[in-house]
């Protein structure tokens, strides 16, 4: 395509290339596109999620529990986590009642057991276990269903009391358990 213009009554020609443009344009298409593919879909996210399409909310009931031992804020703390993990991993909102995937669950143990044994025959390490038993209901997929439980332990020198690395240890075990259970329920690798 040429154009013509004038300059000081001196006609100049330009030559615009289609070929340009029509790059220009592909190359948008062609960056857009896997965007949408990625979005749209619904069912796959960076994260390793797999989320049916139809699935908008998720909810969590409160964790009680009946742990023979009872460390007080145990329930919020998994509950919330849970909660936080949930949105920050996938695109569903939060439901009070009950959503497309919906988790419930108690703490059914809280315990310390000495691990390794000194050479005085005294504990050298201690273990705190925590154990959660989880339901999980998937509205869309029943055939994801479950009923488990999930356990992790945090080791600590016997020369330290609970108190001093409870708030730590409950906070590495709890970052375990939660992607234990995030896995297991939205995670179909």
């Amino acid at each position: 395509m040429k154009l013509c213009l004038k300059n000081n009554n001196n006609p100049v020609f330009i030559v615009r290339n289609d070929k340009t443009k029509m790059r220009k344009i592909i190359l948008l298409i062609f960056s857009i596109l896997p965007f949408f593919l990625l979005t749209r879909c619904g069912v796959y996210s960076f994260t390793g999620a797999s989320i049916p399409v139809e699935a908008e909310t998720f909810s969590v009931d409160h964790f009680q529990n009946n742990a023979p031992l009872v460390q007080p804020t145990l329930s919020q703390i998994i509950t919330d986590e849970l909660k936080d993990q949930l949105t920050r991993q996938t695109n569903l909102q939060l439901d009070n009642t009950t959503g497309d995937l919906h988790f419930e669950g108690s703490i059914t143990g809280y315990n310390v057991r000495p691990q390794s044994i000194g050479a005085d025959d005294r504990a050298a390490q201690n273990r705190l276990t925590i154990t959660v038993r989880v339901n999980f209901y998937n509205e869309y997929e029943p055939e994801n269903n479950f009923e488990q439980s999930f356990s992790r332990f945090y080791d600590y020198d016997s020369q330290r009391s609970l108190a001093e690395v409870e708030a730590q240890a409950i906070e590495i075990i709890t970052e375990a358990l939660v992607e234990d259970i995030f896995n297991q329920a939205v995670v179909n690798w």
